[in-house]
């Protein structure tokens, strides 16, 4: 294995490698949702690749200013999970998500169109990327959602998973980016990742307030909370039009 392969895969230790049964209820429930999905199982694993790694490593930089991304770090989708393209010096990273970092019940889990850019700073490269490593590693080894639920579980209870540190925070602000085929474009944004809290400790979801609160996404399978702060502009300097929250 290339020693350029993100090293926080190893928090998941052993539990890669786990046969499991005795499924949880929401595991058991994700899994039935599925069923009703108009993407209802994983699509040929070419499908989620992008051929040409310099058209990944573009896409991936866009998500932040290019002040930003050009000294990042950035990973690129490999057949068995994601591999360092080019070294940052920053301590930003850069990454592409796929579907799978979707909330579990979303239609679009397992849509292989869904393009997902993203530049992590450095406290969220140490407690939040790491999630997305590990998601993707267990669904490209050939797992369940359900599966992939109890492996994540189960290393939140072992302590071998980070909650979010203080200051992790992200950048979604690609021009380009695809996040289903419902929001598709939705507005450039900053996304703070915190332990779980409520929406009133940063006054989100409230008339006139800029902070969105999260509501679905991995509000339930990963120990976070994430704050999103739409922003009037994309990655290139280029005004954003409106977007109700």
């Amino acid at each position: 294995m290339s020693t350029k392969i993100v090293q926080v895969m190893i928090l998941a230790g052993p539990m890669l490698l786990i046969a499991l049964t005795g499924l949880s209820v929401p595991a058991a429930a994700a899994q039935a949702s599925e069923n009703k999905a108009p993407y209802p199982a994983m699509a040929p694993l070419d499908q989620y690749l992008i051929a040409d790694r310099e058209a990944e490593i573009a896409l991936a930089k866009s998500a932040a200013p290019p002040a930003l991304s050009n000294d990042a770090t950035v990973l690129v989708l490999e057949k068995d999970g994601y591999h360092t393209a080019t070294e940052g010096k920053n301590g930003f990273t850069c990454v592409v998500e796929r579907g799978w970092m979707s909330p579990l019940d979303s239609t679009d889990f397992w849509n292989p169109k869904l393009r997902g850019p993203v530049c992590y700073n450095p406290a969220a490269v140490r407690t939040v990327l790491p999630y997305t490593i590990l998601r993707t590693k267990l669904i490209l080894s050939g797992l369940t959602k359900a599966q992939m639920v109890e492996n994540i579980q189960s290393g939140i209870a072992a302590s071998q998973l980070p909650l979010p540190e203080p200051g992790a925070m992200s950048y979604m602000l690609s021009k380009n980016q695809y996040l289903g085929d419902g929001p598709a474009h939705w507005h450039p944004h900053l996304m703070f990742h915190l332990p779980r809290t409520d929406a009133a400790s940063w006054g989100a979801n409230l008339d006139g307030s800029p902070v969105v609160l999260d509501t679905s996404h991995r509000e339930w399978l990963e120990p976070e909370t994430i704050f999103m702060v739409p922003v009037d502009h994309w990655s290139d300097g280029t005004p954003a039009e409106t977007h109700q929250h």
